[in-house]
This record gives C-alpha cells, structure tokens and sequence, in this order.
C-alpha cells in the first residue's frame, strides 16, 4: 500500500536528508528517494524537490499541527548564518556546505531517552536499539499501515510505557550499561521528578543543573537534549566531531560557544566535518 494523500511545501535551501539525518535524531531513514520516518506518533514519507518538500501522509492541518513546527520552517536560517559567520568568519565554508540544515522540535522525552542511548554509540546502533523499544512499547502510529519499517509503525515510548522495564530487559534489548540510566531516567519523568515545561522555561543553566541531576545525563548529553528537545539554540555540544574541530579547522574559536545561535553553529560544523574529514587532521595526521 502507498499513501495517497500529501501536502507540498515550497522552501528552497531546505536540505530534508542534511535534517534527518544529521545526528539529530534517530527515527529516519532513506527509501526509494523519500525520508520515511515517525515523529509525535505520527508516520511520514518525504520527498525532496527542486523548490520544496511533499509529505506524504500527512494534509494541511496535519502540517500546520505538526510538521511545521518539527521542521522549524518559519526561522530566517539565512539570518542565523549571516550571524553565526560574523562572529566566526572562519565558519563560512560549513555554513554555506549545510545551509540546508534546520534544528528540529523534537518531543523533550523522545530526545532525552535517545540521547542517553547515544553515549559511546553509533547511529546505526542508536537507530537499532530505539527501533526495538518503539516496536515493543512504543503505541500505534498514524499511518501505521504504511509504514516502510516495522518500527516506524509505533510512536516513541511514554515514559509511563518505559518505567516499568527492568535493568536486565534494557540490557536485552542492547542498550548495555546504559540501561541503569534508562531505568532512573524513565523512572523519574514519569513520577514527575523532572518536568519538561519548568526546564522550557528555566534560564539555560537551571535548565541545565536540572537535567545533569539525571543519572547517565553529562554535559554533552544535556546539550543535545536541550537543543534538540527544547529548541534552546544557545546550547553547543561537543562531541568528538565538534572537539577535534575545535582542536584544528577553528583553534580558538570559543566565541561561538554561548552565543544565541551557537547550536546551529555546531551542526554546521558536524555536517561538514563529517563529509570533509580531511580538513580536521591534527598534525598532519588523520585523527
């Protein structure tokens, strides 16, 4: 079966591969030229054009409800890079190479939940495991019946759905030592412990100290989180990418860290980084 119904949206420099799959989040993947994937529990195929995207699966209302938002299509992204390479002219090459990048507004639990399974992961690794937990917790998506993968036909766990999953289950399903912070994690958004609107609204170091009280929560992780899960745009994580970055192409280069849009700054540079490695090399050698 195929989905019959789409919305097409115009919008020139959006890169829908560059987005989805750039390390933001972990539910995406590529089939016969569309990015198909589930997000707020709802399943989606999309096509990249000449001058926009089409979403199949999903209509006007459904855009305007949901997909609007998640692809952060209304910021000025042409604003943000004149911005980010003022105070970092040396940014240039990556931001014009990943102009196409958005951050997404992914659900806060969803982006949490994935980036603790993050640590000393791979994506492919990441995608699997979480593919696992939608599949056996995750409830019923919109579009499930289209859905390319199995797992794309389920919305990401609740916390509720994940608090009573034992140590060993997690470690079952391959998250390894990470499961105990799975467990604690789960545990506490669920009882209410954490709540994901006062760290909306916290200033960005309360936001912070709150989410690195977590068990399994480092300053990196908390980074993503807050970026990718609560849009705050001022976070810059650092990652082994981003540090070896930091270490050749853009020695020095800390006046980013901290400024409004330095998250954007970061996924340009990982984007780049990524494809270009050999622009990162310290000391001659490959890193």
């Amino acid at each position: 079966m195929a989905l019959q119904y789409f919305i097409t949206v115009s919008h020139k420099k959006f890169s829908v591969a560059d987005t989805l799959i750039s390390g933001q989040c972990f539910r995406w993947s590529e089939h016969n030229g569309r990015l198909c994937g589930t997000a707020f529990g709802r399943y989606v195929e999309i096509e990249q054009g000449d001058d926009g995207i089409t979403l199949y699966g999903a209509d006007q209302a459904d855009y305007e409800a949901v997909w609007r938002q998640y692809l952060d299509m209304d910021r000025d992204y042409d604003e943000i890079s004149r911005i980010v390479t003022g105070i970092e002219p040396r940014l240039a090459d990556s931001a014009e190479f990943a102009a196409g990048v958005h951050i997404l507004a992914q659900e806060p639990w969803e982006a949490l939940c994935s980036f603790v399974i993050s640590q000393n992961n791979n994506i492919p690794r990441i995608r699997g495991i979480v593919a696992k937990l939608c599949l056996r917790y995750g409830a019923p998506a919109v579009n499930a019946e289209f859905a390319r993968e199995e797992a794309d036909g389920h919305a990401f766990p609740t916390p509720e759905a994940l608090a009573g999953v034992s140590e060993d289950t997690f470690k079952q399903l391959g998250c390894g030592y990470r499961a105990s912070y799975l467990v604690e994690v789960s545990r506490r958004v669920a009882d209410g412990g954490l709540d994901f609107e006062t760290i909306k609204k916290a200033p960005i170091d309360e936001a912070r100290k709150m989410l690195l009280s977590l068990k399994g929560v480092g300053p990196k992780v908390a980074e993503c989180v807050l970026l990718y899960g609560f849009g705050r745009l001022e976070c810059f994580p650092v990652d082994v990418w981003i540090r070896r970055a930091l270490e050749t192409e853009f020695t020095g280069g800390t006046a980013l860290i901290g400024s409004p849009y330095a998250g954007v700054a970061q996924q340009y540079i990982f984007e780049y980084i990524r494809r270009h490695p050999e622009r990162f090399q310290k000391d001659g050698k490959k890193q």
